[in-house]
């Protein structure tokens, strides 16, 4: 199955999600769930079915995301053929950089016509899912396709970043919709893209060829490559959380389109029931973990009160001293100080909480200092006239805030 099946993973650009969060980042490096970045669970789900040749395409600002991919995902035996390498624009055949998701494609051509796969699996690198590839490769191998689409139910109204999904009677793709309100089925369903796409080698590289002529636009590769083939190819439907394959069918898939609902995925890992489940025992997310001490509370220096925690994700190096945390999540290395309060919040590596401050409803970049006793998330008017906040009131800390 690994050797016919090649995957290029897109992380080439800012994503139109949570802006003020990939100021530093590519989205595909966002961090999430007070361990991992989002490409982790793509990544692993490569892993896991058994897919290991994995180009990921980089470019905008791809520091943060090719250092980990050097430190956590240096694990595959190229001796047995597996890999995952970065790879940004090659400029091979011009001074060009990517100009979009398919002339990334189409620039790595003379990889995908060497590579011995019959396969060519693309996935979006910023999405947070689980998902058993090995499965979709089965059924588009079964029906024989040339182009394999994966798609999922929704209950919103609307489709957010994916494209609206039409089906007909035999269950292939009739038709593609951009972002705006989808129909319903026939069923009162609606369905939506998750930016997984399969396919046939030869089909892909006659299709490059169409895009050499000017024959595509470039912006968005459901919309601009998928939809014009349903025209003239059965592009096949493969439904997100079938019964086959070995992944627990949660069907939860997300796309951190915003800052809300970024904030929101992952204050669900922290319900009793979360909607993903990250203990799946055969189905980790490998990541990369810095060797830091383990996380640990302790006595406030002055006031002497315990450190305290509640519902909430610790991550290694995290030091609560005399301070408390309430459904939150902190990632490595942060400190909350003696007497700070942090509500239903989010922070990122290296965070300090300062002396008595209190955060409410925060999101707080890498190794941000907040202040003693400064208040944050309590007085939304003020806290828009120094921070980003979001249409549902949550408020985003960056970096260069204090000196």
């Amino acid at each position: 199955m690994s050797a016919d099946t090649l995957i290029l993973i897109l992380a080439i650009d800012r994503g139109v999600g949570p802006d003020v969060l990939t100021q530093h980042r590519t989205k595909a490096a966002v961090p999430f769930g007070g361990k991992y970045r989002s490409i982790d669970f793509t990544l692993a789900n490569c892993l896991h079915s058994g897919l290991r040749q994995v180009l990921v395409l980089t470019q905008y600002k791809s520091h943060s995301l090719q250092k980990h991919l050097r430190d956590g995902w240096s694990i595959f035996n190229p001796e047995l053929g597996e890999f995952i390498t970065s790879l940004p624009p090659q400029m091979r055949e011009s001074q060009e950089w990517y100009a979009g998701p398919f002339d990334a494609l189409r620039q790595n051509r003379y990889l995908i016509e060497r590579n011995r796969a019959k396969q060519i699996l693309v996935l979006d690198g910023g999405a947070v899912y689980r998902m058993d590839y090995a499965e979709l490769v089965r059924a588009h191998k079964e029906a024989q396709a040339k182009v394999t689409v994966a798609i999922r139910p929704t209950s919103a109204p609307y489709s957010g970043t994916q494209a609206g999904v039409e089906l007909d009677e035999d269950g292939y793709i009739r038709a593609l919709s951009p972002a705006v309100p989808v129909a319903e089925d026939e069923d009162g369903e609606r369905l939506q893209t998750m930016g997984v796409y399969l396919f046939d080698k030869a089909f892909l590289l006659a299709e490059f060829d169409r895009l050499d002529r000017g024959e595509r636009q470039d912006s968005d590769l459901a919309l601009d490559v998928v939809a014009p083939l349903t025209q003239e190819q059965r592009i096949l439907a493969y439904r997100f959380g079938q019964a086959r394959g070995r992944v627990t069918p949660d069907r939860y898939w997300c796309d951190l389109a915003t800052i809300d609902a970024y904030y929101r995925a992952n204050m669900e890992l922290l319900y009793a029931e979360p909607p993903i489940d990250l203990y799946q025992a055969d189905w980790n997310i490998h990541t990369y973990q810095g060797q830091y001490p383990p996380a640990r509370t302790v006595p406030g220096p002055m006031s002497g009160n315990e450190g305290v925690f509640v519902n909430s994700m610790l991550a290694a190096g995290t030091v609560i001293s005399g301070g408390g945390v309430n459904h939150s999540i902190l990632f490595p290395c942060v400190r909350v100080k003696d007497g700070a309060i942090v509500e239903e919040s989010i922070l990122f590596d290296g965070v300090e909480v300062g002396e008595g401050a209190h955060l409410r409803n925060c999101i707080v970049e890498k190794d941000v200092v907040i202040p003693p006793n400064e208040q944050i998330g309590h007085d939304l008017k003020l806290d828009r006239e120094r921070f980003t906040v979001s249409e549902q009131g949550i408020v985003v800390v960056s970096r260069g805030i204090w000196g």
